[in-house]
């Protein structure tokens, strides 16, 4: 049944009840209710960054690259926030974690079936976090559908083919589900956007707002280790994970390659 405007109210156009009574803490200590929040308000807006990619892939495959410069610029101010948020989890010291962690069990954000999928839409493919999810699941038939297409780094470079850069052909049509090479002609091609901005203009602010993308992704994960190293030290993470190791290895991960690197050639 439609819920009519006459009698809507705030609670129940945000369905605040099932949205509030969704954190179920097991261990009685304070601080789990902040740990839950923390990550469920991560998982929303992992959710709203794929919803803003996925129209911003649309966009760039039909070349409205500047319609899509909106909810690229959304996605680099979420990621803001997110990276704030570790700076709340902070407040909760290795004491406090400590005395609820082993309620957890197996359970790690490495898990985190939004994430994997945001680093795919990105170009950050990696089969082997298709295992972390049920065969066959909603979640995983999600990281699947990402895997399995071309990536944003992917639709930019169709789309600075189509505007007539010289992008070669094993980098525009290729196995989508494998991860991303950096290309040296794919660096020249960017770099001469760059060196003519006016010509390119439209290119210019969309690969500018990939590099906001990116400079944000690495903030945010230099966040995460240092917060997670100020919380369990050299400790390995839970579900087994290497912990700050695994999250050091991380730093340099970059969606769009050529886009650094180009700056060294200017």
């Amino acid at each position: 049944m439609t819920q009519s405007s006459d009698d809507m109210t705030y609670g129940r156009y945000l369905a605040l009840d099932p949205l509030l009574s969704a954190q179920h803490p097991i261990s009685g200590r304070h601080d789990e209710m902040l740990f839950i929040i923390i990550h469920q308000t991560k998982e929303l807006w992992l959710k709203q960054i794929i919803f803003e990619m996925e129209q911003a892939l649309a966009l760039v495959r039909e070349d409205a690259l500047v319609p899509a410069y909106k909810g690229l610029a959304r996605i680099s101010r979420i990621q803001a926030v997110m990276t704030l948020s570790w700076d709340v989890l902070a407040t909760m010291t290795p004491a406090d974690y400590t005395r609820f962690r082993n309620v957890l069990g197996t359970s790690s954000g490495f898990q985190s079936a939004q994430f994997r999928q945001v680093e795919f839409m990105l170009g950050l493919k990696d089969t082997s976090h298709l295992k972390h999810q049920d065969e066959d699941s909603p979640e995983q038939q999600a990281m699947r559908a990402a895997l399995n297409a071309p990536s944003l780094w992917d639709e930019a470079n169709r789309a600075a083919a189509r505007a007539g850069l010289p992008i070669p052909d094993d980098v525009l049509e290729r196995d989508w589900t494998t991860a991303y090479t950096p290309n040296a002609a794919v660096e020249d091609a960017w770099a001469a956007v760059y060196r003519d901005t006016e010509r390119w203009w439209e290119l210019y602010q969309l690969a500018e707002k990939l590099v906001d993308m990116d400079d944000a992704m690495a903030s945010w994960r230099h966040k995460h280790v240092v917060t997670v190293e100020r919380v369990i030290g050299g400790k390995r993470g839970t579900g087994g994970t290497a912990g700050v190791p695994y999250l050091q290895s991380t730093l340099s991960k970059r969606a769009f390659p050529e886009l650094w690197s180009l700056r060294t050639q200017l």
